[in-house]
């Protein structure tokens, strides 16, 4: 496994339409980039970790009249939420990016300006028909039975003067571009855009609208703003400062812009080909997620199953949430969330293995050694067999991460853990005590290698754990490799052990439960 001690890393994801609330899916999306960006800096990196909130969108100003708000007001306050969502859910990320900023309006007028200078847009007339939703034309062909497949709706017909964007003019490059083994992934996102290219080729970009009050005004004429998927797109360099500002210098390109698969044509096709033109570097990779689903719908405000994040929070532990999305949604495809499945998997795997782990080794150093660890004896064979897995299991974990595959991580970790309980049931320490004093030495390092692994995934509960073993500064300031050391040593003392994840009671079996007779 690599190691980045000095490198810089550049993570974002999507920036999130504001016209409604975050659900669960804008959360899943701020989780996986959090677990990359806390490995990265466990292993060393310089992290930059942006996230932030689309507000020039058509789709947001009609929302907000809709509602029968100010459209500013509107945007105001759903954009609050989604800051709100960073800071509940324990996000890490470094800024957040209003794209109703000045710092991102200049920037995205200044893009613009660079495309016209460099001849690459021109004036136009544009018909067709085109998804507020997606806020893009839609062809005939990208439609099924006359609807767009992404929000269930017909779009309208428009027609309109416009600017273009010369796209077509960027075709081999695009091409090859996203034809290359390390640009795009999954294979499959892949495949799905070479093939949209190599078959329908690449059109020329209406990047302008007219006649709509909301938005960013062209530099080149006032009565057109600018196309929200240009305007959009600048985030990740109008963040930085761009093209002055020491953070762009430093950070651009971005290492990995995690986006969902709705939005894949925009980050891998028009988003390059407006970096070629500006003649900025292009970002290393782009990283598409599935879906979340319920019943195997895609969550989305058009067909009415949004699950609230903010509600699942008043119900349940932040990292049994954090938990379940990162472990059970399968990151290269769609995975379908339900409550009774998180209540599962808190109760059986967080409290049944890892916790158990956890609390009977603490447990039992303060209920046996006063708290301090004890000096281990002669190994026997499953001893050593024990410290192998130990030392084996950050480059296990760590590799799993480094290739994107987060929940193949956490399950490998979950592995590692039953293995722990497996070997302490074995070694049985209640049994014999001065046998006791190898099997809790071991275990105790290897709860602390369970605090550096989980981290990424599961913050708070591993920075309780890290001041219950009593340790020296914060598990920040540890690096990701240590995981295999043997860093606790003899002597030291812990502290009063606390439960460390506890069992949700499912209120919808304990419903069934009190109808059933008392004699059942």
């Amino acid at each position: 496994m690599a190691k980045f001690a000095n490198e810089k890393f550049y993570i974002t994801t999507a920036i999130d339409y504001v016209n409604a609330p975050p659900h669960i899916g804008h959360l899943y999306e701020k989780l996986c980039a959090d677990v990359l960006a806390r490995f990265h800096r466990l292993n060393g990196a310089d992290v930059f970790f942006l996230t932030g909130t689309d507000e020039n969108a058509q789709k947001n100003e009609k929302a907000a009249k809709e509602a029968g708000i100010d459209v500013k007001d509107f945007i105001d306050a759903n954009a609050e939420k989604f800051i709100k969502l960073c800071k509940v859910f324990n996000i890490s990320n470094d800024d957040f990016i209003r794209t109703t900023e000045e710092r991102h309006t200049s920037v995205s007028q200044l893009i613009f300006k660079k495309l016209f200078k460099n001849g690459d847009i021109y004036k136009g007339k544009y018909e067709g028909y085109y998804c507020y939703g997606c806020e893009e034309f839609k062809t005939e062909k990208g439609l099924i039975n006359g609807k767009c497949p992404e929000h269930d709706k017909e779009p309208e017909w428009l027609s309109q003067d416009t600017y273009f964007f010369k796209l077509s003019k960027y075709h081999d490059e695009i091409l090859k571009l996203v034809s290359s083994e390390y640009f795009l992934l999954p294979v499959g996102r892949r495949n799905e855009i070479v093939s949209r290219i190599k078959e329908d080729g690449l059109k020329d970009l209406s990047v302008s609208r007219q006649n709509i009050p909301w938005g960013i005004d062209t530099p080149i004429d006032k009565n057109h703003k600018i196309y929200v998927w240009i305007d959009a797109l600048v985030n990740y360099i109008s963040a930085l400062d761009y093209p002055d500002g020491e953070k762009y210098k430093k950070y651009w390109p971005a290492d990995v812009h995690i986006i969902g698969k709705g939005i894949n044509w925009f980050h891998s096709v028009i988003w390059p080909a407006i970096l070629l033109s500006a003649k900025i570097p292009l970002p290393k990779l782009i990283l598409v997620h599935g879906y979340l689903t319920i019943n195997g719908e895609k969550i989305s405000k058009s067909r009415g199953n949004i699950i609230d994040p903010f509600e699942l929070a008043q119900k349940y532990p932040i990292d049994a949430i954090r938990y379940f999305f990162l472990k059970e949604i399968p990151y290269f495809g769609d995975g379908d969330f339900t409550e009774k499945s998180l209540i599962e998997k808190n109760n059986n795997e967080l409290v049944a293995t890892i916790g158990n782990f956890i609390h009977r080794t603490l447990t039992f150093i303060a209920s046996n050694f006063e708290g301090k660890i004890p000096k281990p004896g002669k190994y026997e064979k499953a001893d050593e067999e024990f410290e192998v897995k130990i030392k084996n299991v950050a480059d296990e974990v760590g590799g799993l991460i480094e290739k994107n595959e987060l929940e193949k991580g956490l399950k490998k970790i979950l592995e590692f853990t039953a293995s722990c309980n497996q070997y302490f049931q074995k070694k049985e320490p209640w049994k014999r005590k001065e046998g006791a004093k190898t099997t809790l030495f071991l275990s105790v390092n290897a709860v602390r290698s369970l605090a550096i692994l989980l981290n990424p995934y599961l913050p708070f509960s591993t920075e309780k754990l890290w001041k219950l073993l009593d340790l020296d500064g914060t598990i920040h300031e540890e690096e990701w490799y240590t995981a295999s050391q043997l860093l606790v040593k003899p002597g030291h003392k812990i502290r009063k052990p606390e439960i460390l994840f506890r069992i949700i009671e499912d209120k919808e079996i304990q419903k069934q439960k009190e109808k059933l007779p008392k004699n059942a």
